[in-house]
């Protein structure tokens, strides 16, 4: 089954995040990743709002623990962390 890569961010520091984008926009794509969503126009209905919201969608779950786990990847999670307010989930779907 096919998984959904969701982030809800606020970014704070805009060039480390760049930097962390930068990354991650090579390293998900990498492990069969693909940007369904980068920011945009968003409702929030419940729960708290960030500024940016991504989705990518992966061919499976540990499809997107890998991507998660490569080490080009983690090196880039310490800039985000550094730059931004998040929450990272995976998501199985049904296909």
């Amino acid at each position: 089954m096919s998984a959904l890569w969701i982030a809800h961010v606020d970014v704070q520091d805009a060039e480390k995040y760049g930097e962390y984008v930068k990354v991650a926009s090579v390293v998900i794509p990498d492990h069969g990743g693909v940007f369904i969503a980068r920011g945009g126009r968003f409702v929030q209905f419940e729960g708290r709002a960030r500024a940016r919201n991504v989705v990518a969608r992966f061919p499976s779950v540990e499809a997107a623990e890998a991507a998660y786990n490569d080490p080009r990847y983690q090196e880039a999670v310490k800039l985000a962390k550094a730059a931004s307010k998040r929450e990272l989930m995976v998501v199985e779907i049904d296909d």
